[in-house]
């Protein structure tokens, strides 16, 4: 599996707003927000539910993932996914760093692939709870 998610109990834009809080907690960023309902709108003129993708990035182990692997940026950042449901709830979906990260091949990145797996669980949790 590729990814792991939980349901949020409450509005989108808290979901952002919380998602985003939770990541600082675990030292994380975001660098970009990718609006997917209104980029669709724009471009192909697609009526979508609310979904954004947002770029997640822990700065420090951001650079020794890429000290390891200087091409490990094609996998970079960590993406998070909050979405509308049909339903009205709210699903938040996390990017699996180890699954991903496993691409790689290379034994140093294991653990660093753990810990940003890690984080975000927490991040998950704390959402959840």
């Amino acid at each position: 599996m590729y990814s792991f998610s939980t349901r949020f109990e409450g509005g989108y834009g808290e979901a952002i707003s919380r998602v985003t809080e939770e990541l600082a907690r675990e030292g994380f960023g975001v660098l970009t927000e990718i609006d997917v309902k209104a980029t669709l709108k724009k471009k192909i003129d697609v009526d979508r539910r609310p979904y954004i993708i947002l770029g997640a990035c822990n700065p420090a182990l951001a650079n020794q993932a890429l000290n390891a692997e200087p091409d490990i940026g094609v996998l970079l950042p960590c993406n998070v996914i909050v979405r509308e449901e049909e339903d009205d709830s709210i699903t938040v979906t996390f990017m699996d760093p180890e699954s991903v990260l496993q691409l790689v091949g290379r034994p140093e990145v294991q653990p660093l692939a753990e810990e940003v797996k890690a984080r975000l669980e927490r991040v998950r949790d704390a959402i959840t709870g």
